[in-house]
């Protein structure tokens, strides 16, 4: 399926000679364009590894697993300037507040028992910051999820992730899709939009689209100050 103007490649099943070898998978990733797309289906967990290992947290790339379907996305740089004015107007928030709020980036959430593993666009810790505290790495099978999970849908498509964090039991989850962000609840396993954040109260989907809306005319450090001046106001 394609979504905006992104170019998306699906194979099944996957051939021994393209996939099981990580070295081969990076290069078909090296020639894709921005807003590329890769879904392949009969991957085993251990070339998801594999493939983890070759390349890493690569900036400007994404990658997901469930149970045998693996999806390989490239990003474009505006895809990652939403990113980080949402990290930027979160960290303000949390000083101006003070929220104690820790950030991931795109840190990559995976458990083998579950087959499944995706990295976000961005990734807080609020209610569960203390349990982190400084570690430089996350262990999945014992630390807590991250509370919030952000993804930028500009050209892609990130609903079909939506499992796999609800696997793992992350309670929120951001959606940007270029014109409006929404706000989603983890409720019995299945995510329900809701107004506003749970773990950020202040924030709802009305106020973040409103700031995330300035961005083409705007620069990041004029969004921010507007930003703190709307924070002033609430109570």
């Amino acid at each position: 399926m394609a979504f905006g103007n992104s170019a998306v490649l699906e194979r099944t099943p996957m051939s021994t000679q393209t996939i099981s070898r990580a070295e081969e998978i990076v290069e078909i990733i090296d020639r894709m364009p921005p807003d590329g797309v890769i879904i392949q289906h009969g991957v085993e967990w251990n070339d998801y590894e594999e493939l983890l290992d070759a390349v890493g947290e690569a900036r400007g790339l994404r990658i997901s697993y469930s149970e045998g379907r693996l999806q390989i996305m490239t990003l474009s740089p505006k895809h990652e300037k939403y990113t980080r004015l949402l990290d930027l107007l979160v960290g303000l928030l949390a000083v101006r507040r003070r929220i104690r709020v820790l950030f991931y980036g795109s840190s990559t959430i995976k458990k083998q028992p579950e087959q499944k593993g995706a990295e976000p666009d961005a990734c807080f810790y609020v209610q569960n910051a203390v349990l982190v505290g400084t570690k430089d790495e996350i262990d999945f099978n014992s630390d807590p999820p991250p509370d919030i999970v952000v993804e930028i849908d500009l050209h892609h498509e990130s609903i079909s992730k939506f499992p796999i964090y609800a696997a793992f039991g992350v309670p929120e989850v951001w959606r940007y899709d270029g014109n409006s962000l929404a706000i989603y609840r983890l409720q019995k396993r299945e995510y329900v939009e809701s107004e506003a954040s749970q773990s950020l109260p202040l924030l709802t989907g009305r106020v973040l689209t409103q700031f995330l809306a300035r961005s083409p005319k705007e620069d990041q450090y004029d969004i921010m100050l507007a930003f703190e001046e709307w924070l002033k106001t609430q109570q």
